[in-house]
Parts: structure tokens; sequence; C-alpha cells
């Protein structure tokens, strides 16, 4: 179970943009401790700007899992993904979500802003926040992904 305690970092583009506000809505209404990273329009903005952001404080510790959002979610997800702690998913559903979580130990959610309603991106949001890693078969698979041959 996440603590809610724990700071909970948010990032995306303008695409995904009202999404992002309706995570931000829901789960500041429950009491999330939550860090908006941007941006804060429907603007056009260029996503690795935040991405980065994001990306960079998951991989030095400073958040353990954060949320990324864009149109397709696949750019942010590129981008988070650059860095060698982060392991960022693209979920479509909450049963991918979930399983992200239980099998690939995910600690950056990506969604396609574009392409999931509020109602579906909440729960894989919760999902994922709640779900716990099963390690064992897992664990030496997830230790393989950042190394490269």
């Amino acid at each position: 179970m996440w603590d809610k305690t724990k700071p909970l970092a948010l990032a995306g583009d303008h695409a995904g943009y009202e999404l992002k506000s309706f995570l931000v809505k829901v789960l500041t209404s429950e009491n999330y401790n939550l860090v908006d990273l941007g941006p804060n329009s429907t603007e056009s903005v260029d996503y690795p700007d935040f991405a980065h952001k994001l990306g960079k404080a998951v991989n030095d510790g400073v958040y353990s899992r954060g949320i990324a959002i864009c149109g397709s979610g696949n750019g942010v997800n590129m981008v988070v993904n650059k860095y060698p702690g982060v392991r960022g998913a693209l979920c479509w559903n909450s049963e991918q979500a979930e399983l992200t979580r239980r099998h690939n130990d995910a600690n950056i959610l990506s969604l396609p802003g574009r392409f999931i309603d509020f109602d579906d991106a909440i729960k894989a949001v919760k999902l994922f926040l709640n779900t716990d890693f099963e390690g064992g078969r897992h664990q030496l698979r997830v230790e393989k992904i950042s190394h490269l041959l």
C-alpha cells in the first residue's frame, strides 16, 4: 500500500495536461502528497523538458515513483527510460498497471492522455501505487533490465 505522505511526482506535456489535472484533483482530495513538475496549461510544450525532470528525480531517489503523461504516452516513456534507475511502463489500462508493478517493479507509470478515459486512468494509477513487486522469479529479470550487452 502506497504511503500517501510520500511525495509522488507527475509530469507531462500539453496533451497530457487535462488528464494530469484530473489526477491531481482526485489524488489531492484523497490526501496524496503530490509534486506537479508541469506543465501548467495546454499551451504547446516539448515533453522531454518535463519528462527529463521526472526521470532524473526518480533515478536520483528524490521520488520513489512518478506518473508521466503525454498524448500517446510513448514520448514521455522513452525519455524517462533513458535513466538507468527508471523502469517506466506505458499502460493503457489498470491490468497493465498492476502487472507492471507486480512483475517489472515499474517506478514510473506513463499514461496516454489522448487514449485513456479518466476513470480508467485513476484506476490504473491506484493499482500502480498499491501493488507490490512480487520479487522471486521476477527479481533477476528486473536486474537484467539495466545490464546492456
